[in-house]
């Protein structure tokens, strides 16, 4: 299981989510943030993270790769992490079916 974090542009968060939902990405959390360039400017970003299976770990970069894109400096950055547990608190499950 992966764990795919993401700083985008804020303005390109609704293309984001589509892409993320037409790769199989059905769901995801966000965080507003204010990121730090050049010493002073303060820019407005979306913090995302999103759990994934193995298999999923290619379609997701991608879709946050291309929707997020505008090729300006500050679209953002992408962290892939390995995921060695995940436990779903309701149900008591664990492991990749706690996904779905």
């Amino acid at each position: 299981m992966k764990k795919i974090e993401a700083i985008i542009r804020k303005p390109r968060f609704d293309k984001v989510k589509r892409a993320l939902h037409e790769a199989g990405v059905n769901f995801f959390s966000y965080w507003d943030i204010n990121a730090v360039e050049n010493e002073k400017d303060i820019i407005k970003k979306l913090y995302l993270s999103v759990l994934v299976n193995d298999d999923f770990e290619d379609v997701t970069i991608k879709a946050i790769l291309e929707s997020g894109f505008t090729g300006k400096l500050g679209d953002g950055r992408i962290f892939i992490s390995t995921i060695d547990e995940i436990y779903k608190i309701r149900t008591k499950e664990n492991g990749v079916k706690t996904l779905r």
